[in-house]
């Protein structure tokens, strides 16, 4: 079963830390966001193999987004 990882607030892709097919322990950092001029690191919530990266470096991200699948 895929655990879904989504954007924390509002903000903008600053780096993409993890690929398709990468193995991930839980708490790695997968994304880079900025919002409010700050970097926000979003971290796997569980270990697994990353299924999915849906978004890109550069694109606005709205609260609740999904941004990767683990499995």
């Amino acid at each position: 079963m895929a655990t879904s990882i989504t954007a924390p607030m509002v903000g903008k892709i600053l780096k993409i830390e993890a690929s398709k097919d990468e193995t991930v322990e839980e708490d790695d950092v997968i994304i880079v966001m900025e919002a409010m001029k700050m970097e926000i690191p979003v971290v796997a919530t569980s270990a697994g193999t990353i299924k999915t990266i849906k978004v890109e470096v550069g694109q606005s991200v709205e609260a609740g987004e999904e941004l990767a699948e683990i499995e």
